[in-house]
């Protein structure tokens, strides 16, 4: 007598859940250009490296002799995988079995997912296609009964987002919970024209009156450039090694610290181009990722939510090998200027930053927090002071390079001023409480007025200032620490990166 019997129908279940939905919903997900759930699986990992758990949860089928006869399986597929060679919970909707519908799933499955991720201490990746909520209003009828509304394993979800790296992919029309696991993320990511996220989907926002498509209602264009999300690609393939290229600059959770990579790029390299990064004329636009791309090791910069926030620009790169984050104005877009959306990008790349323990470098070009009518009316105050708050609390090393402007309250973020400084400034830096064009004629209003020749008493006075504005003068009473030329700002980076990573190994 052997076990051979219960083996043979352990691998009979095993290939039913393998078929997923069946050869028709599957020919269907593959029609409408989606990858079916284990080939999204089979993507974003390693190799041969899934091993799947649960893989005969699921519904089955008996016939009158209580013999088993068919099987339909769970909608969530997951499991233990590596990503270049680190282990990582792997998870993705079957939008083959009812639509992705949490009634089609085990509420204990999904729980059991998201607990893997921060019991080992693992990244957690979720591809979600789906409503993923509560199941249809034809559930109802089968249930008999209504319910209070609660999600099962939510708290496994806030303890994962506090303890190990979470990404999350859009890779379908992602309604309610489904749209809800998604921002529950560190890093997320839409497929151009194939994912969709919404609260709720076109049919229930028709009843408010709103007839859109699933487009126009929730596509990458809308969600890529508010914030919801952090990237916008434009295929799953895309969309994968974007993932796992995330993930290269993060610890596997926040007792752990990133690696250090062989990049090939000299810590001495020094760019000439440098020199003439920034034009002497103060209104003049520059290209603040060409300089990103001189300074950090070549190939390496990996910007996060591109499409929204602009003024702010939010990037992972190494120096000499070391991962850092790195935060720069962008002056080609409302001059550098932090508004609400900058603000709130700038706060929680902040808070990132110092959860995985990944030292900060700061460009600076900020000319101050935006003004007028449309930055009152969206709060950029009460966000400015959250991101110079999280700015303040971060307690990884930071290192702060003053490019051109340093203005005002947004200006005084770019780092902890009660900390020691770990600063340096390009001769090009220009700083204060106000830029002096915007304040000078209110200052010698009187003065000007009264001159002969107005016109010329107020270039006099510009050009006396711009005496005293000098970087230099600053330099004198050691209110700012160093100034350098720019062709010694990866040098000089590199040596913070070593310094800044024997201590976080440290701790």
């Amino acid at each position: 007598m052997t076990w051979k019997p219960e083996i043979e129908e352990l691998r009979e279940r095993q290939r039913l859940a393998e078929k997923m939905g069946g050869d028709e919903k599957v020919a269907r997900q593959h029609g409408r250009g989606k990858l079916d759930a284990r080939a999204r699986i089979a993507g974003i990992v390693d190799e041969g490296s899934f091993r799947e758990i649960g893989k005969i949860a699921g519904r089955g089928t008996y016939n009158e002799k209580a013999e088993f006869e068919d099987f339909a399986p769970s909608n969530l597929i997951f499991g233990r995988a590596n990503i270049e060679g680190r282990p990582v919970v792997a998870s993705a909707d079957d939008f083959t079995v009812r639509g992705g519908a949490a009634d089609a799933a085990l509420h204990r499955k999904f729980t059991q997912c998201e607990k893997m991720a921060h019991t080992l201490g693992i990244p957690m990746i979720r591809m979600i296609d789906g409503t993923g909520g509560g199941g249809s209003v034809k559930s109802l009828e089968d249930m008999g009964f209504t319910y209070v509304p609660a999600v099962p394993g939510w708290e496994d979800i806030i303890k994962n987002q506090e303890t190990v790296p979470v990404v999350a992919l859009a890779l379908g029309p992602t309604a309610g919970m489904g749209a809800a696991r998604t921002v529950a993320s560190h890093y997320s990511i839409m497929v151009r024209g194939l994912s969709q996220i919404f609260a709720a989907g076109p049919a229930v926002a028709a009843a408010i009156g709103d007839t859109l498509t699933k487009e126009e209602l929730g596509g990458s264009e809308i969600h890529a450039r508010n914030g919801v999300v952090d990237e916008e690609v434009g295929s799953e393939a895309e969309a994968f090694a974007t993932a796992r290229k995330f993930l290269s600059y993060l610890p596997s959770n926040i007792n752990q610290r990133a690696t250090r990579v062989v990049t090939g790029d000299p810590a001495g390299r020094r760019d000439e181009t440098l020199l003439s990064a920034v034009p002497r004329g103060e209104k003049e636009v520059y290209s603040m990722r060409r300089i990103m791309d001189s300074v950090f090791d070549k190939g390496t910069v990996f910007e996060m939510g591109k499409r929204w926030g602009r003024a702010a620009i939010t990037a992972f790169a190494r120096l000499d090998g070391y991962p850092v984050a790195v935060l720069a104005n962008d002056p080609s877009f409302l001059g550098g200027s932090w508004e609400a959306k900058s603000s709130e990008k700038v706060e929680r790349f902040a808070k990132l930053a110092d959860q995985f323990r990944l030292p900060v470098v700061h460009l600076v070009d900020n000319p101050g927090f935006m003004i007028g009518e449309d930055a009152e009316r969206t709060g950029t105050i009460r966000y400015g002071v959250q991101a110079m708050n999280a700015v303040y609390k971060a307690t990884v090393p930071w290192a702060s390079i003053i490019v051109r402007r340093a203005y005002g309250i947004a200006g005084s973020a770019m780092s902890n001023a009660e900390n020691f400084q770990y600063r340096f400034a390009w001769p090009s830096g220009d700083w204060g409480s106000l830029p002096i064009a915007g304040g000078l004629e209110v200052a010698y209003k009187a003065d000007i007025e009264a001159a002969e020749d107005p016109a010329a008493r107020l270039e006099e006075i510009k050009a006396k200032l711009n005496l005293v504005t000098s970087p230099f003068r600053t330099a004198e009473q050691f209110s700012v620490e160093d100034i350098i030329d720019p062709r010694e700002t990866r040098p000089l980076l590199c040596e913070f990166a070593d310094l800044a990573w024997r201590k976080l190994e440290g701790e």
